[in-house]
């Protein structure tokens, strides 16, 4: 029996508002829907994309996460059919495939969540820290002395891409390889005429990754496929599909959100130089602070989908097992009963307990890396490009925000200036070999 034979009775579905965050003006229209919502609703049900239930409040938002009666669950060997993982709707690509750790509940989660932690906890992400600047130091060299960088394609791209794979143990210079698809996956419509084109990267992307997966596992080298490689989980050996699923998830996870919390927030320093001076000048107090309020405000990855395990209430309002739950950390994250001035940048703000990095047991485990990245490419681009002007006119964001809020170009002019070292190719090459002899993709339980 399906959970849509479950439930039969559908006059518990009120109130009703019709949210749809795919819709093509939801970017521009975010904020008077958020705080209708808020003011009117912020439990509401959706007809949309196969009917769901929108938590549009922080403290609805707060209470669902961590209840035992919400499920993360993608149920594709249909035990518990009509639980579809975290994706509202389901993307058609991803039908027969778990979204890693994201998409399972415990135990099983913990299980794998705890072979991972050791790649990503702050002391583990701190020994990369060298290489990070390297790599900055290495894209920021091939513009700076043109005058002329996008941010995105020089910058923001690159660096979460090199990182993610060397800490995968996947090699870096294969990084092209991987970046444009799945920056593409995510803003390509499926009625685009690039879908095929895109569809073959990804393609392409999926057979290096179970490549290197096969590889690893015949000759073992230090990084996060060799951590899941051969692993049992509560007894069993999860076949090759379930692991790329983990991967996938990593490497996501690793690109795209570190990308449209960079790109933003370069934007927004543009627009408000004296700003960005204030930060430049007194970074060490502020640094932190200003981080936590750009993953506040633009919230890269704005929300997960759900599933009600059980029938349940909050707040008066009645949901039943099946029930799809649409949780929006980007919504939650703009709630003026939880933040002063909500719509407002404010780069010392205190106690910011925003929603960007999720809550609960699935809270995203690569948060520790985020930051550090985030803040890496922050910093250089303020000492070697202090004057730059983001150029409004060529900026492209992404038409749907609906999955990552993200950027496809941001253009810039700057004072040119000097290179410091070698070019890109010339410095991966390099650090691919600091980082095998070293063996600092090995977990930070393995350290020396």
């Amino acid at each position: 029996m399906s959970v849509d034979d479950v439930v039969a009775d559908t006059s518990h579905r009120t109130p009703v508002y019709q949210f749809d965050r795919h819709a093509p003006d939801y970017r521009d229209n975010f904020l008077p829907i958020t705080e209708e919502m808020q003011s009117k609703c912020p439990m509401a049900w959706s007809d949309t994309h196969g009917g769901h239930w929108v938590a549009a409040g922080s403290d609805e938002v707060f209470n669902l996460v961590r209840s035992p009666n919400v499920s993360n669950d993608h149920d594709i060997k249909g035990v518990r059919k009509g639980y579809k993982g975290i994706m509202i709707p389901t993307a058609e690509r991803a039908s027969g495939v778990r979204g890693g750790i994201l998409e399972m509940d415990d135990p099983e989660h913990r299980e794998f969540r705890a072979l991972l932690n050791p790649y990503l906890s702050p002391a583990a992400i701190k020994k990369w820290i060298p290489v990070i600047d390297e790599v900055v130091r290495a894209s920021l060299d091939e513009k700076i002395e043109s005058g002329r960088i996008d941010f995105v394609d020089d910058l923001a791209n690159i660096v979460p891409a090199v990182i993610t794979l060397a800490m995968l143990g996947v090699p870096i210079k294969k990084w092209e390889v991987y970046c444009e698809p799945v920056h593409a996956a995510i803003y390509t419509p499926p009625d685009s005429p690039d879908v095929a084109r895109v569809s073959e990267l990804h393609r392409n992307m999926g057979i290096d990754l179970i490549t290197n997966l096969f590889e690893i596992r015949e000759n073992p080298r230090p990084g996060l496929i060799n951590a899941i490689a051969d692993v049992e989980v509560l007894g069993e050996k999860p076949d090759d599909m379930e692991l790329l699923g983990i991967l996938s998830l990593l490497i996501g996870g690793g690109f795209d959100t570190t990308t449209a919390l960079t790109s933003h927030a370069l934007e927004w320093l543009s627009q408000n130089p004296d700003e960005r001076e204030r930060l430049s000048q007194e970074r060490d107090s502020l640094l932190d602070s200003a981080t936590e309020e750009f993953l506040r405000y633009f919230t890269p990855s704005p929300g997960d989908g759900r599933t009600f395990s059980a029938d349940c209430e909050f707040k008066g309002t009645q949901f039943k097992e099946g029930e799809r739950l649409w949780l929006s950390w980007a919504m939650a994250n703009r709630d003026p009963a939880l933040f002063d001035d909500p719509n407002s940048i404010d780069l010392e703000r205190k106690g910011n307990r925003h929603f960007s990095f999720g809550l609960g047991v699935h809270r995203c485990i690569g948060s520790n890396l985020a930051r550090t990245v985030f803040k890496r490419m922050l910093l250089a681009v303020l000492d070697r490009m202090p004057d730059y002007t983001c150029d409004p006119e060529t900026t492209v964001h992404y038409d749907s925000i609906g999955v990552i809020q993200g950027m496809r170009h941001l253009p810039a002019t700057f004072t040119p200036g000097k290179r410091l070292g070698a070019g890109l190719d010339e410095t991966l090459e390099k650090l691919q070999v600091q980082i095998d002899e070293q063996e600092l993709a090995a977990p930070i339980t393995a350290a020396k």
